[in-house]
């Protein structure tokens, strides 16, 4: 399982032009989930996206998380972060998980990192074209793969 972090000011997700995600301080979570992925995963990663220390204290320091400060998260489905792009200038999508899998995962990762934060989840929608806008605060951006825990 992979997510990229972006520290936001604001973002929202729209659908066919409407609305139907929106934070203000807090992150955009962008999610990919591969075939071997499991509720181990999440759990592990909702606790790094909760607690990881990005956000800036009051002598200007990143030494606050997401909890510390009541931040929102933005939480988009996201297959394309699996992409391998090894042979040829197409991209290959084969280590992303199929529907039947990610679907139950993405739904399980909305719950879980819930269950860290004061403000619930914004989402977009599963499989969906989605159009994601946002603020990038500093900008910080973060990667981690629980598979490559670095």
């Amino acid at each position: 399982m992979r997510v990229v972090i972006q520290r936001a000011k604001s973002a929202q997700v729209e659908i066919s032009n409407e609305v139907c995600g929106e934070i203000q301080q807090g992150v955009v979570v962008l999610l990919g989930i591969e075939h071997d992925d499991s509720q181990v995963d999440v759990e592990w990663l909702c606790r790094k996206v909760a607690n990881l220390r990005i956000f800036d204290d009051e002598a200007g320091v990143m030494n606050l998380s997401l909890t510390d400060i009541s931040g929102e998260a933005l939480v988009i489905s996201q297959f394309t972060l699996h992409a391998s792009t090894k042979k040829g200038n197409r991209p290959s999508y084969i280590k992303a998980a199929r529907p039947e899998i990610s679907e139950p995962l993405y739904e399980n990762f909305i719950a879980t990192l819930n269950s860290h934060l004061s403000a619930p989840c914004q989402t977009g929608k599963f499989g969906a074209d989605m159009q994601v806008s946002l603020i990038n605060d500093g900008p910080v951006t973060i990667v981690i793969d629980s598979k490559n825990k670095e």
